[in-house]
């Protein structure tokens, strides 16, 4: 029962990326910040999603390495995986960057922490088991949570998802993914390396988000790995086992497995707040907010998967940046501005900023230009002997940048220099004339900015130009 009543500058609510990093830093700019949180410090990225995934992701990497290792001349002998191993190191990462996270550490920094979960009481208070605080200020940062589709029968069957996965203990033999999104894709490939039988389903497309062209590249990875992919069909019964029921085109079809994991997206966790007590306005996405990330009711600030703008790490750290300045310096910021890379962290990883070809094409019409380049034509590519994928770039008819998608090992590491463009509003023109180093996978970059150029520079009238001056020089 609530004891007591706190007035301070700003309260946090979730102390995920985007909460953590609100609460730091209105802290050590001396404002007084209480943060709750009801679960795990660190939010889901730390304990359910981005590190262990990603560690988990590099225990398959690492096994898939050494069976391709032979077409580089490199012999290895009998693989063998101990996924006990395995999960000790996923939860060993964890466990090596939770101090960053940590109660401590942020109590250090001059923040209230309270583990309880907490609910606004009216339009500036908020609430919890033992406390009750009056703010200036409230920030949500709740995250998301593993949605779950309401298909026949699964309510009644034992199921995983994020969340859940990573307490395993032994291998599944045989692993159903629902999902070929992000989490499907990543996870559904990453146990077929470490020797799961793996079942992709998925109602849609393979990575529907992404450029098609790149997504069939990853798709004929998956297959080439051994995953069964189910594109084009709907589950529509679940039963124990798991079973199955999977309907394509008036057909059902029963696939059997070991276990079942549910990644068919995510949805804001919000329930239990009561945000109509402080005239919080949501929708499926989340809190309703304006540019600036406030809500309908002015003191009431959201970011990362609550403010309903993207599911991403790195743009709740971006929220809280804007909040910060916004919330603590009234300065302008634009929440709907910011250049957003995403990145898919399969094998070969698919990266990309801002606009797709399809939605350029449907925003900006004939007024559109397309550069693609493959990694087929790349050095360092070449070398390592993985040329799979590509890059393309889309640009209005003046160079101005609309989008780009990189396909290939490592991708998410070389979309850094697109995201830097596109933020800073720089021109193709400034990347032609950078150095890229050789030979390095990065080069793709600089080779699609200047292909942008080559009709112009070696056109009839640049020939003529260049007959003229030849006399001169």
């Amino acid at each position: 029962m609530t004891s007591k009543t706190l007035k301070v500058d700003m309260v946090v609510i979730g102390a995920g990326s985007g909460g953590l990093s609100v609460a730091a830093g209105a802290a050590q700019l001396g404002l007084k910040v209480v943060l709750f949180e009801k679960g795990e410090m660190g939010g889901d990225c730390l304990n359910y999603g981005c590190v262990p995934s990603k560690t988990l992701i590099a225990a398959a990497e690492a096994a898939h390495q050494a069976h391709a290792a032979s077409a580089l001349g490199v012999r290895v002998g009998e693989l063998s995986i101990d996924f006990s191993k395995v999960m000790a190191h996923v939860h060993a990462a964890i466990a090596a960057i939770a101090p960053n996270d940590s109660q401590a550490r942020f109590e250090g920094l001059g923040v209230q922490v309270v583990r309880e979960a907490a609910r606004f009481v009216d339009d500036r208070t908020v609430a919890s088991d033992s406390v009750r605080v009056r703010a200036r200020k409230i920030i949500v940062a709740t995250g998301s949570h593993a949605a779950v589709p309401p298909i026949p029968g699964l309510d009644a069957v034992p199921y995983l998802t994020n969340e859940t996965l990573f307490g395993l203990t032994t291998l599944p033999e045989r692993l159903i993914v629902l999902g070929g999104g992000p989490i499907g894709v990543e996870l559904g490939q990453a146990f077929r390396r470490l020797g799961s039988e793996v079942v992709i389903i998925e109602a849609d497309t393979l990575l529907g988000r992404e450029d098609p062209a790149a997504a069939a590249v990853v798709l004929a990875q998956l297959r080439a790995d051994g995953v069964e992919v189910m594109t084009g069909g709907r589950a529509t019964r679940i039963a124990s086992g798991p079973v199955v029921e999977v309907e394509t085109n008036g057909q059902t079809r029963t696939v059997t497995g070991s276990h079942l994991l549910v990644a068919v997206g995510r949805r804001p966790a919000l329930s239990g707040l009561d945000l109509d007590k402080a005239g919080v306005e949501t929708d499926r996405n989340g809190i309703i907010t304006d540019k600036s990330l406030r809500s309908s009711n002015r003191r009431v600030y959201a970011v990362g998967d609550a403010a309903g703008r993207g599911q991403f790490t790195h743009l709740a750290g971006a929220h809280a940046s804007l909040v910060v300045r916004r919330a603590v310096f009234a300065l302008p910021v634009n929440a709907d501005a910011l250049q957003t890379p995403r990145v898919t962290y399969c094998d070969p990883q698919l990266a990309a900023i801002g606009l797709g070809e399809s939605e350029a094409r449907a925003i900006h019409g004939d007024d559109l230009r397309v550069e693609h380049f493959d990694f087929a034509e790349n050095d360092r590519a070449i070398a390592e002997g993985d040329t799979r994928g590509f890059g393309k770039l889309i640009t209005t008819k003046k160079g101005k940048i609309l989008g780009v998608t990189l396909v290939g090992r490592q991708a998410g590491d070389h979309i850094h220099l697109w995201s830097l463009v596109m933020s800073a509003g720089l021109k193709l023109s400034q990347i032609t004339s950078m150095i890229a180093p050789y030979p390095t996978r990065g080069e793709i970059g600089k080779r699609l900015a200047g292909q942008w150029y080559t009709p112009a520079l070696f056109s009839d009238r640049t020939r003529r130009l260049v007959a003229i001056l030849k006399h001169f020089a």
